[in-house]
């Protein structure tokens, strides 16, 4: 496995596409189909068949199947396998809309005028989706930033993000925040308890686990950055004009 690694996967962690989800919620999450597609996609870019992708992550050909025709959902130990593996970002597969490098076109005279993503995205145009393991991510972003995920996360009862006895690690650094309810973390052999207020740093390498064992939602902010190393964050210079932001792949002045 390239850059997330799991003792196991969490191969039985799969649920309908369908989640039961309010009609106005369901319409902001992405097509399960649509996520699906991005998956093959990318694993037939790579060259890779069913059967070998599923090799590689340590789970059977028939779950990337059900995923790939949207007819399941991953758990969360499971997406980040997948894209990892790709090495595509969890906004890719889930969300699709991958920006590309913007630069000034040719006699514009500001490069202001380049098309610079809504930098205010509405708590109620939130994109969402309901993973198999009982974690719902919300994207805090308008669009794709590659190597960051800003999240709000919620931990349903029972909810996390792997299997009781299998742990979940990766490229970056991740930090996150509880709102509400009370959040369990394992951070290789040391556990924590978070309760509302509480932050947490997590080394990604390490093997962790984050999960909701208690009786009441767990509500967080989540931040993961440099999942996927290969991203570098340095600001370029634009003939003279100004900077080519890192984030956005936008020039700016």
């Amino acid at each position: 496995m390239s850059q997330s690694e799991s003792t196991t996967i969490d191969e039985p962690a799969v649920q309908p596409a369908s989640d039961g989800a309010p009609a106005d919620r369901r319409r902001l999450e992405p097509g399960y189909r649509e996520m699906g597609d991005r998956l093959r996609a990318e694993r037939r870019a790579h060259g890779l068949s069913l059967r070998e992708l599923a090799s590689r992550l340590g789970v059977s050909p028939s779950l990337i199947s059900q995923v790939e025709t949207g007819r399941a959902t991953p758990s969360v130990s499971t997406l980040y396998a997948i894209a990892a593996e790709l090495g595509v970002s969890l906004d890719d597969l889930l969300f699709g809309g991958r920006p590309e490098r913007a630069t000034p076109a040719r006699g514009a005279r500001s490069v202001r005028e380049v098309n610079v993503p809504d930098p205010v995205q509405r708590a109620q145009d939130r994109k969402h989706i309901r993973l198999a393991s009982g974690v719902t991510w919300e994207r805090l972003t308008t669009s794709t930033e590659p190597g960051v995920e800003f999240l709000y996360v919620t931990y349903e009862v029972g909810g996390a993000s792997s299997p009781a006895d299998a742990f979940q690690r990766h490229a970056g650094h991740e930090w996150g925040h509880v709102i509400s309810g009370t959040l369990h973390v394992t951070i290789g052999f040391d556990d924590y308890l978070l309760g509302p207020g509480d932050s947490v740093s997590i080394d990604s390498s390490i093997p962790h686990r984050l999960a909701n064992d208690g009786d009441e939602p767990v509500h967080a902010i989540w931040f993961v950055l440099g999942r996927l190393p290969q991203v570098t964050l340095a600001a370029e210079h634009v003939d003279g004009q100004g900077w080519l932001d890192p984030v956005h792949r936008v020039a700016r002045g």
